[in-house]
């Protein structure tokens, strides 16, 4: 779903830029109280995890293909505001290095997919997780639900941010109905991918799952034949956390391969089909005045390596390329971050004058 410059005029394009930096300011402070020893190491790495897989499109109709968002996954794992930095990173590092996605349209496409999805992921989470059992597979559930539903809700945004500002004359209510319809079918392969993800990693190390913190349940007793609260049991954790000193690393090094070879292997057997907004913009003639991107000429343009005749090389190495740029940018920006949240929270900052 990234929109490309020319779709979206330029006062609309400017109005999410200011939109897209002042969600970026938020989620540097909220960023601050959820980066902590356990989301810190792991911020960057999520971030590389979604550009790998986004590279991953799979068919969902005829002609047409569809990627990983990432907004529900990242705040899942990570927390919303760190899930925002992160998917931010990722289109950041899209739009520089690969030109996938307009670098005028960057604020509309952090609006769409970063904002959004994370925002509206996120919320319906935290309400499913309120309701259901308070268990690892509930979580794994949420997810699912969340993923499924941010997708089609980015599908809608864009359509609003169209409405309000697109280059070609064309009715909204058939790009609304278009948009919406195929990233329904994107949004299911989106839930599939993070409830997955999700779900092995709560397997594992449930302790690093931000939106699986603060899960308790009762001990139970069977009674004739039903479960019933143990007299004054108090709540348990439904997950118990790994002993505090387990160290990150080998989570952090399975999740570094993983994307490496995803990205570096994986994707050259994905879908060749036009993603889903690349589909509708040719059939419903979104895409008249489609401008050419700016980093046209990188070295690295559409997810290959120039002069690299070898298609499977020449993509394999830009993947790698790709997850190695934004793992050490995620990196650098959550390090910085969480650097900043030390240094507010140091003796110096907290001390009060009488």
């Amino acid at each position: 779903m990234h929109v490309p410059d020319g779709f979206i005029n330029a006062p609309t394009s400017a109005v999410t830029g200011v939109v897209a930096a002042g969600a970026i300011a938020v989620s540097l402070r909220g960023a601050r109280r959820e980066l902590d020893e356990r989301t810190a190491p792991l911020a960057g790495l999520v971030a590389a995890f979604i550009f790998a897989v986004q590279m991953l499109n799979f068919p969902v109709a005829a002609g047409t293909s569809g990627h990983l968002l990432g907004g529900a996954l990242a705040a899942i794992l990570v927390g919303p505001y760190t899930g925002v930095l992160c998917v931010s990173v990722v289109l950041l590092m899209q739009g520089i290095l690969f030109a996938d996605g307009g670098l005028t349209a960057l604020g509309v496409n952090i609006t769409d997919m970063a904002i959004v999805t994370t925002v509206v992921a996120y919320a319906l989470f935290r309400g499913l997780v309120k309701v259901l059992p308070r268990t690892r597979r509930s979580v794994t559930v949420a997810s699912f639900v969340a993923a499924l539903v941010s997708v089609p809700a980015a599908a809608l945004a864009f359509t609003l941010l169209y409405w309000i500002g697109g280059t070609t004359d064309v009715s909204i209510g058939k790009v609304a109905t278009a948009m919406i319809g195929v990233h329904v079918l994107i949004g299911i392969g989106e839930a599939a991918i993070t409830a997955l993800t999700v779900g092995a990693v709560i397997a594992v190390r449930p302790d690093l799952v931000y939106g699986a913190r603060g899960l308790q349940q009762r001990l139970k007793l069977r009674v004739n034949g039903e479960l019933v609260d143990a007299p004054g049991a108090e709540p348990t954790p439904a997950a118990p956390a790994p002993v505090a000193a387990r160290s990150h690393r080998k989570v952090w090094i399975t999740g570094l391969v993983a994307s490496l070879v995803l990205a570096g292997f994986v994707s050259f057997y994905a879908s060749a089909d036009p993603d889903g907004l690349e589909k509708v913009a040719s059939d419903k003639g979104i895409d008249e005045k489609a401008e050419e991107h700016a980093a046209a000429d990188s070295p690295l343009a559409d997810y290959g390596v120039k002069d690299i005749t070898d298609a499977r090389v020449s993509g394999g190495l830009a993947g790698v390329i790709g997850v190695g740029a934004t793992v050490v940018a995620g990196s650098a920006v959550f390090w910085a971050v969480r650097r900043r949240r030390s240094d507010d929270a140091s003796p110096a900052n907290t001390e009060t004058t009488v």
